[in-house]
Protein backbone atom coordinates (compact mmCIF):
# COMPACT_ATOMS: atom_id res chain seq x y z
CA UNK A 1 0.00 0.00 0.00
CA UNK A 2 2.54 2.32 0.59
CA UNK A 3 4.70 1.33 -2.15
CA UNK A 4 1.77 2.23 -4.53
CA UNK A 5 1.08 6.10 -2.62
CA UNK A 6 4.54 6.15 -3.14
CA UNK A 7 4.89 5.44 -6.89
CA UNK A 8 1.57 7.64 -7.37
CA UNK A 9 3.04 10.53 -5.23
CA UNK A 10 5.75 10.37 -7.51
CA UNK A 11 4.19 10.14 -10.87
CA UNK A 12 1.65 13.10 -9.82
CA UNK A 13 5.20 15.37 -8.85
CA UNK A 14 6.43 14.32 -12.23
CA UNK A 15 3.40 14.94 -14.20
CA UNK A 16 3.43 18.68 -12.43
CA UNK A 17 7.00 19.31 -13.07
CA UNK A 18 6.64 18.15 -16.48
CA UNK A 19 3.88 21.05 -16.72
CA UNK A 20 5.36 23.33 -14.50
CA UNK A 21 8.33 23.31 -17.38
CA UNK A 22 6.24 23.18 -20.21
CA UNK A 23 4.28 26.57 -19.09
CA UNK A 24 7.63 28.63 -18.74
CA UNK A 25 9.18 29.87 -21.18
CA UNK A 26 12.07 32.57 -21.21
CA UNK A 27 11.82 35.70 -23.62
CA UNK A 28 15.83 37.60 -23.82
CA UNK A 29 16.90 41.03 -23.99
CA UNK A 30 17.70 40.78 -27.73
CA UNK A 31 14.09 38.40 -28.07
CA UNK A 32 10.09 38.98 -28.63
CA UNK A 33 7.87 36.73 -28.96
CA UNK A 34 4.41 35.72 -29.98
CA UNK A 35 2.07 33.44 -27.48
CA UNK A 36 -0.17 31.65 -29.83
CA UNK A 37 -3.28 29.67 -28.72
CA UNK A 38 -4.46 27.29 -30.96
CA UNK A 39 -2.75 29.25 -34.13
CA UNK A 40 -4.33 32.23 -32.74
CA UNK A 41 -2.02 35.43 -31.25
CA UNK A 42 -2.88 35.52 -27.47
CA UNK A 43 -0.02 37.54 -26.97
CA UNK A 44 2.91 39.73 -27.82
CA UNK A 45 6.00 39.97 -25.45
CA UNK A 46 8.15 42.31 -26.69
CA UNK A 47 10.48 43.46 -23.97
CA UNK A 48 10.50 47.46 -24.55
CA UNK A 49 8.82 50.03 -22.47
CA UNK A 50 7.18 48.27 -19.12
CA UNK A 51 7.61 44.72 -20.66
CA UNK A 52 11.06 43.32 -19.26
CA UNK A 53 13.09 39.96 -19.96
CA UNK A 54 12.81 37.32 -17.91
CA UNK A 55 10.21 34.29 -17.31
CA UNK A 56 6.56 33.87 -18.27
CA UNK A 57 3.83 31.76 -18.21
CA UNK A 58 1.66 29.87 -20.65
CA UNK A 59 -0.98 27.03 -20.56
CA UNK A 60 1.00 24.03 -21.20
CA UNK A 61 0.12 22.07 -24.26
CA UNK A 62 -2.50 24.62 -25.44
CA UNK A 63 -0.56 27.52 -26.47
CA UNK A 64 3.15 27.59 -27.77
CA UNK A 65 5.56 30.13 -28.46
CA UNK A 66 7.14 31.66 -31.46
CA UNK A 67 10.25 33.07 -30.77
CA UNK A 68 12.09 36.38 -32.95
CA UNK A 69 15.16 38.22 -32.65
CA UNK A 70 15.44 41.93 -32.02
CA UNK A 71 18.75 42.06 -33.26
CA UNK A 72 19.80 43.69 -36.88
CA UNK A 73 19.69 40.78 -39.76
CA UNK A 74 21.87 39.90 -42.38
CA UNK A 75 20.54 39.80 -45.54
CA UNK A 76 22.67 39.32 -48.66
CA UNK A 77 21.65 39.84 -52.58
CA UNK A 78 22.71 37.73 -55.31
CA UNK A 79 25.01 39.37 -57.62
CA UNK A 80 22.61 40.50 -60.69
CA UNK A 81 22.79 42.28 -64.03
CA UNK A 82 21.31 46.08 -64.63
CA UNK A 83 21.04 48.10 -67.64
CA UNK A 84 21.38 51.67 -66.75
CA UNK A 85 20.59 54.67 -68.38
CA UNK A 86 23.25 55.31 -71.05
CA UNK A 87 22.87 51.64 -72.14
CA UNK A 88 25.96 50.02 -70.04
CA UNK A 89 25.48 46.53 -68.56
CA UNK A 90 26.68 46.65 -65.02
CA UNK A 91 26.87 43.37 -62.82
CA UNK A 92 25.83 44.96 -58.95
CA UNK A 93 26.40 42.77 -55.86
CA UNK A 94 24.29 44.51 -52.68
CA UNK A 95 24.01 43.59 -49.00
CA UNK A 96 20.85 44.74 -46.71
CA UNK A 97 20.55 44.85 -43.17
CA UNK A 98 16.92 44.86 -41.42
CA UNK A 99 15.15 44.67 -38.02
CA UNK A 100 12.02 42.78 -37.11
CA UNK A 101 9.74 45.35 -35.74
CA UNK A 102 6.35 44.36 -35.29
CA UNK A 103 6.29 40.76 -34.21
CA UNK A 104 2.61 40.11 -35.06
CA UNK A 105 2.65 41.64 -38.44
CA UNK A 106 6.16 39.71 -39.60
CA UNK A 107 5.23 36.54 -37.90
CA UNK A 108 1.47 36.85 -40.71
CA UNK A 109 3.12 38.10 -43.65
CA UNK A 110 5.73 35.51 -43.58
CA UNK A 111 6.19 33.43 -40.28
CA UNK A 112 9.48 33.03 -40.71
CA UNK A 113 13.47 34.49 -41.11
CA UNK A 114 13.82 32.19 -44.36
CA UNK A 115 10.25 33.52 -46.28
CA UNK A 116 11.38 37.02 -45.04
CA UNK A 117 14.41 36.91 -46.72
CA UNK A 118 13.21 35.94 -49.79
CA UNK A 119 10.36 38.27 -49.88
CA UNK A 120 13.06 41.13 -48.98
CA UNK A 121 15.18 40.32 -51.82
CA UNK A 122 12.69 40.14 -54.01
CA UNK A 123 11.79 44.28 -53.06
CA UNK A 124 15.94 45.07 -53.03
CA UNK A 125 15.93 43.58 -56.87
CA UNK A 126 13.57 45.02 -57.75
CA UNK A 127 14.00 48.53 -56.35
CA UNK A 128 17.72 48.32 -57.28
CA UNK A 129 16.76 47.45 -61.00
CA UNK A 130 14.32 50.38 -60.91
CA UNK A 131 16.45 53.20 -59.77
CA UNK A 132 20.08 51.98 -61.30
CA UNK A 133 17.72 52.15 -64.86
CA UNK A 134 17.16 55.92 -64.73
CA UNK A 135 20.93 56.53 -63.43
CA UNK A 136 23.99 56.66 -65.72
CA UNK A 137 26.86 54.72 -64.75
CA UNK A 138 29.00 57.43 -64.38
CA UNK A 139 26.75 58.23 -61.40
CA UNK A 140 25.90 54.73 -60.27
CA UNK A 141 29.70 54.41 -60.28
CA UNK A 142 30.88 57.59 -58.70
CA UNK A 143 29.13 60.88 -58.29
CA UNK A 144 25.42 59.66 -57.25
CA UNK A 145 25.91 56.36 -55.11
CA UNK A 146 25.10 57.22 -51.80
CA UNK A 147 22.03 59.18 -52.84
CA UNK A 148 20.77 56.15 -55.16
CA UNK A 149 21.61 53.81 -52.14
CA UNK A 150 19.27 56.24 -50.23
CA UNK A 151 16.38 56.05 -52.69
CA UNK A 152 16.63 52.35 -53.28
CA UNK A 153 16.29 52.03 -49.13
CA UNK A 154 13.46 54.05 -48.84
CA UNK A 155 11.28 51.89 -52.01
CA UNK A 156 12.03 49.05 -50.21
CA UNK A 157 11.44 50.14 -46.46
CA UNK A 158 7.76 50.93 -48.20
CA UNK A 159 6.94 47.93 -49.25
CA UNK A 160 9.15 46.00 -46.12
CA UNK A 161 6.64 47.76 -44.34
CA UNK A 162 4.02 44.98 -44.87
CA UNK A 163 6.50 42.32 -43.56
CA UNK A 164 6.47 44.38 -40.20
CA UNK A 165 10.27 45.06 -40.69
CA UNK A 166 12.60 47.97 -41.44
CA UNK A 167 16.12 48.42 -43.21
CA UNK A 168 18.28 49.27 -41.79
CA UNK A 169 21.29 49.71 -43.94
CA UNK A 170 21.74 48.96 -48.00
CA UNK A 171 24.33 48.92 -49.16
CA UNK A 172 26.41 47.94 -52.86
CA UNK A 173 29.75 46.42 -52.47
CA UNK A 174 30.50 45.73 -55.69
CA UNK A 175 29.46 47.58 -59.46
CA UNK A 176 31.81 46.21 -62.12
CA UNK A 177 31.34 45.17 -65.94
CA UNK A 178 30.57 41.92 -67.49
CA UNK A 179 33.54 40.39 -67.94
CA UNK A 180 32.78 39.91 -71.34
CA UNK A 181 32.77 43.88 -71.49
CA UNK A 182 35.52 44.51 -69.44
CA UNK A 183 38.51 43.80 -72.40
CA UNK A 184 36.50 46.29 -75.16
CA UNK A 185 36.46 49.22 -72.23
CA UNK A 186 40.18 48.50 -71.34
CA UNK A 187 40.84 48.60 -75.21
CA UNK A 188 38.80 52.01 -75.80
CA UNK A 189 40.03 53.83 -72.62
CA UNK A 190 43.74 52.60 -73.87
CA UNK A 191 42.80 54.03 -77.34
CA UNK A 192 41.56 57.01 -75.57
CA UNK A 193 44.46 57.42 -73.48
CA UNK A 194 47.52 56.90 -75.81
CA UNK A 195 45.29 59.25 -78.60
CA UNK A 196 45.71 61.97 -75.66
CA UNK A 197 49.16 60.99 -75.62
CA UNK A 198 49.93 61.83 -78.90
CA UNK A 199 48.14 65.59 -78.89
CA UNK A 200 50.24 66.34 -75.83
CA UNK A 201 53.76 64.89 -77.48
CA UNK A 202 52.56 66.92 -80.94
CA UNK A 203 51.59 69.98 -79.09
CA UNK A 204 54.85 69.15 -77.05
CA UNK A 205 56.74 69.28 -80.59
CA UNK A 206 55.20 72.43 -81.81
CA UNK A 207 56.35 74.02 -78.77
CA UNK A 208 59.57 73.28 -78.87
CA UNK A 209 60.18 74.13 -82.38
CA UNK A 210 58.81 77.62 -81.73
CA UNK A 211 61.16 77.63 -78.87
CA UNK A 212 63.85 76.30 -81.55
CA UNK A 213 63.51 78.76 -83.98
CA UNK A 214 63.30 81.20 -81.76
CA UNK A 215 66.39 80.85 -80.63
CA UNK A 216 67.60 80.08 -83.97
CA UNK A 217 66.79 83.33 -85.39
CA UNK A 218 68.13 85.01 -81.66
CA UNK A 219 71.30 82.93 -82.38
CA UNK A 220 71.16 84.81 -86.37
CA UNK A 221 71.01 88.16 -84.72
CA UNK A 222 73.44 88.21 -82.15
CA UNK A 223 76.25 86.55 -84.71
CA UNK A 224 75.03 89.21 -87.17
CA UNK A 225 75.70 91.82 -84.57
CA UNK A 226 79.05 90.46 -83.20
CA UNK A 227 80.34 90.24 -86.85
CA UNK A 228 79.34 93.60 -87.60
CA UNK A 229 80.56 94.65 -84.75
CA UNK A 230 83.71 93.18 -84.85
CA UNK A 231 84.48 94.26 -88.23
CA UNK A 232 83.75 97.84 -87.83
CA UNK A 233 86.61 96.83 -84.82
CA UNK A 234 88.54 95.57 -86.97
CA UNK A 235 88.44 98.27 -89.67
CA UNK A 236 88.90 100.82 -87.28
CA UNK A 237 91.83 98.92 -85.80
CA UNK A 238 93.43 98.71 -89.35
CA UNK A 239 92.62 102.66 -90.11
CA UNK A 240 94.40 103.05 -86.44
CA UNK A 241 97.16 100.89 -88.00
CA UNK A 242 97.79 102.16 -91.22
CA UNK A 243 97.52 105.99 -89.37
CA UNK A 244 100.23 105.11 -86.55
CA UNK A 245 102.09 102.82 -89.44
CA UNK A 246 102.40 106.18 -91.85
CA UNK A 247 103.24 108.30 -88.97
CA UNK A 248 106.08 106.38 -87.98
CA UNK A 249 107.03 105.53 -91.38
CA UNK A 250 106.73 109.02 -92.41
CA UNK A 251 109.19 109.61 -90.06
CA UNK A 252 112.00 107.47 -91.03
CA UNK A 253 111.68 106.37 -94.89
CA UNK A 254 115.04 104.14 -95.12
CA UNK A 255 113.38 102.26 -91.82
CA UNK A 256 110.32 101.93 -93.94
CA UNK A 257 111.85 100.82 -96.70
CA UNK A 258 114.26 97.99 -94.62
CA UNK A 259 110.74 96.84 -93.00
CA UNK A 260 108.66 96.22 -95.92
CA UNK A 261 111.98 94.36 -97.03
CA UNK A 262 112.17 92.00 -94.29
CA UNK A 263 108.41 91.45 -94.50
CA UNK A 264 108.73 90.55 -97.83
CA UNK A 265 111.41 87.91 -96.89
CA UNK A 266 109.48 86.47 -94.32
CA UNK A 267 106.70 86.01 -96.97
CA UNK A 268 108.60 85.38 -99.54
CA UNK A 269 111.47 82.79 -98.47
CA UNK A 270 108.69 80.39 -96.37
CA UNK A 271 109.83 76.35 -96.69
CA UNK A 272 107.12 75.47 -99.50
CA UNK A 273 107.20 73.75 -102.85
CA UNK A 274 107.30 77.18 -104.89
CA UNK A 275 111.45 77.69 -106.31
CA UNK A 276 112.38 81.56 -107.02
CA UNK A 277 114.71 82.41 -109.96
CA UNK A 278 116.92 85.06 -108.76
CA UNK A 279 119.88 86.55 -109.27
CA UNK A 280 121.89 87.10 -105.70
CA UNK A 281 122.99 90.40 -106.84
CA UNK A 282 119.30 91.58 -107.48
CA UNK A 283 117.87 94.75 -106.03
CA UNK A 284 115.76 92.31 -103.84
CA UNK A 285 118.92 90.84 -102.22
CA UNK A 286 120.80 94.62 -101.81
CA UNK A 287 120.06 94.13 -97.54
CA UNK A 288 121.87 90.74 -97.86
CA UNK A 289 124.81 92.34 -98.77
CA UNK A 290 124.31 95.90 -97.28
CA UNK A 291 122.35 96.64 -93.63
CA UNK A 292 122.05 100.12 -95.42
CA UNK A 293 120.43 98.39 -98.53
CA UNK A 294 122.64 100.79 -101.23
CA UNK A 295 123.36 98.59 -104.24
CA UNK A 296 126.65 97.59 -105.66
CA UNK A 297 128.03 98.83 -108.46
CA UNK A 298 128.13 95.33 -110.37
CA UNK A 299 124.30 94.45 -109.57
CA UNK A 300 123.11 97.93 -111.40
CA UNK A 301 121.43 96.81 -114.39
CA UNK A 302 123.21 98.23 -117.82
CA UNK A 303 121.31 99.69 -120.08
CA UNK A 304 122.23 100.30 -123.80
CA UNK A 305 123.13 103.79 -122.76
CA UNK A 306 125.48 102.73 -120.08
CA UNK A 307 125.11 102.25 -116.45
CA UNK A 308 122.48 102.69 -114.71
CA UNK A 309 121.50 106.20 -112.95
CA UNK A 310 122.12 105.66 -109.53
CA UNK A 311 118.43 107.17 -108.49
CA UNK A 312 117.18 104.33 -110.68
CA UNK A 313 118.59 102.28 -108.59
CA UNK A 314 117.14 103.58 -106.13
CA UNK A 315 114.09 104.29 -107.09
CA UNK A 316 113.65 100.20 -108.53
CA UNK A 317 114.59 99.29 -104.72
CA UNK A 318 112.30 101.25 -103.38
CA UNK A 319 109.40 99.69 -105.92
CA UNK A 320 110.98 95.99 -105.21
CA UNK A 321 110.34 96.47 -101.25
CA UNK A 322 107.10 97.80 -101.51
Amino acid sequence: MKQALRTGLIAVAAIVAIGLYASIFTVGQMQQALVLQFGRVRAVLNPTGEEKPGLYFKIPFVENVVIFDKRVLDLDLPVQTVLTADRQNLEVDAFARYRILDPLRFYQAVGNVGLANQRLASFTNSSLRNVLARSTRDAIVKTERGQLMHNIQEDVNRQAKALGVEIVDLRMTRVDLPAQNSAAVYKRMKTEREREAADIRANGDQIAATIRAKADREVTVILADATQTSEQLRGQGDADKNRILADAFGKDPDFFSFYRSMQAYETGLKGSDTRLVISPNSDFFRYFSDPQGRAAASAAPRGPRGPADPSATTGSTTGAAR
